[in-house]
């Protein structure tokens, strides 16, 4: 690779959306990783940790509402 960025295999991406390798392993068959950044080596992709710092996982299980920016705050009005 042409920068000294470490790569991540399946077990570093685990770690870091906090599931278990299996889990991680499934998403990327199912498409659900982003593209490896090397492929080079059948069957070990690896991923720059850049590309994780602003993806978020989208599909089944998955609860985007609690990753979003928080509700609009309701003004309450009293009535004496």
């Amino acid at each position: 690779m042409a920068d000294d960025q470490r790569l991540w295999g399946y077990p570093e991406v685990a770690a870091h959306l906090g599931i278990s390798v299996g889990a991680t392993r499934s998403r990327k068959s199912r498409g659900s990783l982003p593209s490896p950044d090397d492929d080079s080596v059948p069957d070990r992709p690896r991923w720059k940790p850049s590309t994780f710092q602003n993806w978020r996982p989208v599909g089944r299980g998955f609860r985007s509402d609690l990753h979003s920016s928080p509700p609009p705050r309701q003004e309450t009005t009293s009535t004496d």
